[in-house]
């Protein structure tokens, strides 16, 4: 997959703050259908149109109403998802490792005031960052994932802890600790070496055992073992949301990510886990996700005053808790990216109510998705939209090769078939789809193009970029 394409690849999913914004040429609808038969029709649409695989969960209470898949799991062999699929769920993670670290203050082992020095002291500013700054992104301390470029070229490769962590402290800190919020992967690492650190296990054994079992997110199969009085037969639960540092395995299960090349899904190339851990790691179902929260929410994992603590948003952001808007209603939640697998789980606790999408090829912009979904859920009028292929001399003035001084690199805008395509300089093109007027967006990496008279401008991961036509 093309460098311009993973810019960022498991920050949350895109801005919650502006679920509600959904603007598209739309075509026709009707309420005669029920309302999980239209949410089926809705992701079966974007499907069959090249924008979407993947899986959805919606989960009333302890009820689940509605799981179902879409796509392939692998596509070269064929070989379909369905509702037992896994993947890999990038940010959500971060809840979970939230709650672990909540566990560990429930039994005295930590408290929100515990300062990095005692585990790390050579972390620049150790002394002054505490547990409750890790939890909220208010550290200083620099995203290793996403602001050292010289991760991204190896990030196919096993990196120990210990050097990562040494890494980390080569950095200079971004900021004075606690004096604003700003996201980076390298907190939720750190706080999961700590888990690691406290309990004297692994994060995959703590994960299972304060998360997963409690819970029950995982699935009851058959065993049969040889005794002294021969064949016994007895059911043995099977986690189905775990870490692990092994390559993706579709015979168990799990999902490779795509992303569409214009003509057809192409595999994205496959980090290597130890990169993500705590911060990104997990794999998991969309229904085991809506069952953590809503298990959560229930106070089968942490207590009422630790769950009050989690809600605490501050500029934005919580432990590891979101708090976004759908109408009048607020949902808790998290998003997640990794490779070109995009999630997002939300819970809104009046009507206990939760929903986990997980896209694991996605060409279309997932805030829209999840817009449809809950305007369906809650009998909103939703028309569907219309992908329509734009007349051809209007094409025509936006194809060329740009150029900008805000950026070194060139991208040629083409056409075929009537679509746009875009292809930066030593890279491979990613096509552009019609959102509206001169916007284009390619959503698998978050970019945004909006054309003016022989310009555009790039819109990605909060920066923008213009460009002109030479």
């Amino acid at each position: 997959m093309p460098k311009f394409q993973i810019l960022r690849f498991y920050k949350k999913s895109f801005n919650m703050k502006k679920l509600l914004l959904f603007v598209l040429a739309f075509s026709s609808f009707t309420f005669a259908q029920d309302k999980f038969t239209r949410m089926d029709s809705l992701l079966n649409y974007l499907h069959e149109n090249n924008k979407f695989m993947g899986s959805l969960t919606i989960r009333e209470g302890e009820n689940v109403v509605f799981n179902k898949a879409y796509g392939f799991a692998d596509v070269e062999k064929n070989s379909k998802a369905d509702r037992l699929t896994r993947y890999k769920i990038g940010s959500i993670s971060k809840t979970i490792t939230a709650v672990m670290i909540m566990q560990l203050i429930e039994e005295k082992k930590l408290t929100l005031q515990t300062k990095l020095n005692r585990f790390y002291p050579k972390m620049p500013n150790a002394e002054k960052i505490s547990i409750y700054d890790l939890l909220h992104h208010r550290t200083g301390i620099v995203d290793f994932v996403n602001q050292d470029s010289t991760f991204h070229k190896v990030i196919d490769k096993k990196h120990s802890k210990d050097d990562i962590l040494k890494v980390m402290t080569t950095y200079k800190s971004n900021f004075e600790p606690g004096s604003k919020y700003e996201y980076s992967n390298s907190n939720y690492f750190i706080l999961g070496c700590i888990i690691e650190k406290l309990t004297k296990k692994s994060y995959a054994e703590n994960l299972e055992n304060r998360i997963v079992k409690k819970a029950e997110l995982g699935t009851y199969e058959n065993k049969t073992e040889m005794t002294a009085k021969g064949a016994v037969t007895k059911k043995v639960f099977v986690p189905t949301t775990y870490f692990t540092e092994e390559a993706t395995n579709t015979a168990n299960k799990e999902s490779y990510s795509y992303y569409f090349d214009g003509t057809n899904w192409v595999k994205s190339y496959e980090n290597h886990n130890s990169i993500a851990f705590a911060s990104g790691g997990i794999t998991s179902t969309t229904a085991d996700l809506t069952k953590f929260i809503y298990a959560l929410f229930d106070g089968k994992l942490v207590n009422p005053t630790s769950l009050d603590q989690m809600k605490e948003i501050k500029e934005g952001y919580g432990k590891a808790l979101i708090q976004f808007p759908f109408g009048e209603r607020r949902f808790y939640g998290h998003g997640g990216r990794i490779e070109n697998f995009s999630s997002m789980l939300g819970y809104y606790p009046t009507d206990k109510l939760s929903f986990s999408l997980i896209s694991n090829g996605d060409n279309y912009v997932q805030n829209d998705i999840i817009i449809g979904i809950l305007s369906i859920y809650y009998k909103i009028p939703f028309p569907f939209p219309q992908f329509m292929k734009m007349d051809a001399e209007e094409i025509a003035k936006l194809t060329g090769t740009y150029t900008s001084k805000d950026i070194p690199l060139k991208i040629t805008v083409s056409e075929k078939n009537g679509e746009l395509k875009a292809q930066a300089t030593g890279q491979g093109a990613f096509p552009l789809t019609f959102r509206e007027e001169k916007t284009f967006v390619f959503a698998a990496a978050g970019i945004e193009m909006v054309f003016g008279e022989n310009s555009f401008v790039l819109n990605q991961g909060g920066m923008k970029f213009n460009f002109t036509k030479e």
